[in-house]
């Protein structure tokens, strides 16, 4: 078994056809064929059934996808860091970023990154979840991620930051001429909601704020991109939630920005499989020295929680919790009921 059978294998997969994966691949169709049998003989049982119009995986074929995808992904990622060692001169770079930082945020890294290093070609793959995010880093798509603290994360994690969320507003709302503003507020307010809202303790992020205020949020509208809700709101559809550099950065200053009080910040980080090194690391540099709320360059990771300004207590996922002075404590859970909250979604 070689890696370029494998290459041959997935070619063909994604093509479903071995005629268009063998003009794909610049071989000889009876060339590749040749390989797909060498691998299958390998693997000890056939991996493809080869129909009349097209090509399928068998059920070992699918079991054999993921780790021969893995397996690819791991030697184009070991050659880019092998490369990437030697200095950020040439090469390239394989970004992954959740959808409101790859918008908000990197398109000032990257043009910042190509005055610098202009050698280095960068590949940015966007996520909608932070799930997706830290699944496909782990599984080689990039050298790097920028996102939320991941969950349990093997390998390396680097602080860059804070997120703020705001509220956004029209210009002639009755809130336009404040700069703050407390969740009971805006309860009877109707709101534009997101599909890449965070998810805190088992509720969309609004639902579990607001419900702490004392009201449920009322949908106006349903959207699927940050970006949208906020020109939704601007529009003056209703209120929506944003990071601050989506809203500042991307869409622009024609809306009114309302800070949360207590506010609403979560750290942010950079994470890597491996020790960042050579473009990967001066990537990282860039970011933490660009990021619209930069952390002191000695922070350590662990130490990021503790250097944020004073407020109240995060979230697990690193979201602010609502103060207590605008929502009613809530009765603790049992001690046997009690369970660790699922991870964050990406806004």
């Amino acid at each position: 078994m070689t890696l370029r059978q494998m290459e041959y294998f997935l070619t063909v997969v994604e093509e479903a056809s071995f005629t268009r994966a063998a003009d794909l691949l610049h071989v000889s169709q009876p060339a590749l064929s040749h390989q797909i049998k060498a691998l299958e003989r390998s693997v000890g049982g056939a991996l493809l059934e080869r129909m009349a119009r097209g090509v399928r995986l068998t059920p070992m074929g699918r079991a054999f996808l993921p780790h021969a995808e893995l397996a690819v992904r791991s030697a184009a990622q070991a050659r880019r860091a092998a490369r990437a060692a030697a200095g950020a001169e040439g090469g390239e770079l394989h970004v992954a970023a959740v959808h409101s930082i790859a918008v908000g945020v990197l398109p000032d890294v990257f043009a910042r990154w190509r005055t610098a290093h202009p050698g280095v070609v960068l590949h940015l793959h966007e996520y909608a979840t932070t799930e997706a995010l830290e699944e496909e880093v782990e599984r080689g798509v990039a050298d790097l991620a920028v996102g939320p603290p991941p969950t349990d994360w093997p390998g390396t994690v680097v602080p860059v930051g804070e997120e703020e969320l705001v509220l956004v507003v029209p210009f002639d709302d009755r809130f336009a001429g404040r700069t703050t503003v407390t969740l009971p507020e805006l309860a009877d307010r109707p709101w534009i909601r997101c599909a890449m809202e965070p998810v805190v303790h088992g509720e969309r992020f609004l639902d579990w704020a607001c419900g702490r205020a004392g009201f449920r949020p009322r949908t106006a509208v349903f959207t699927e991109h940050t970006s949208t809700a906020v020109r939704m709101a601007a529009a003056g559809v209703g209120v929506c939630t944003a990071p601050s550099h989506i809203v500042r950065g991307a869409v622009g200053e024609d809306c009114v920005v309302l800070s949360p009080d207590p506010p609403w910040k979560r750290a942010l980080t950079v994470f890597t499989r491996v020790p960042p090194t050579g473009a990967a690391q001066a990537f990282v540099d860039l970011l933490r020295a660009t990021w619209p709320h930069p952390v002191a360059p000695d922070v350590p990771p662990q130490a990021y929680e503790d250097c944020g300004a004073a407020g109240p207590p995060r979230a697990p996922d690193g979201l602010v919790r609502p103060s207590p002075a605008t929502r009613p404590a809530p009765a603790a859970p049992p001690a046997t009921a009690r369970k660790a909250p699922p991870r964050a979604r990406a806004l």
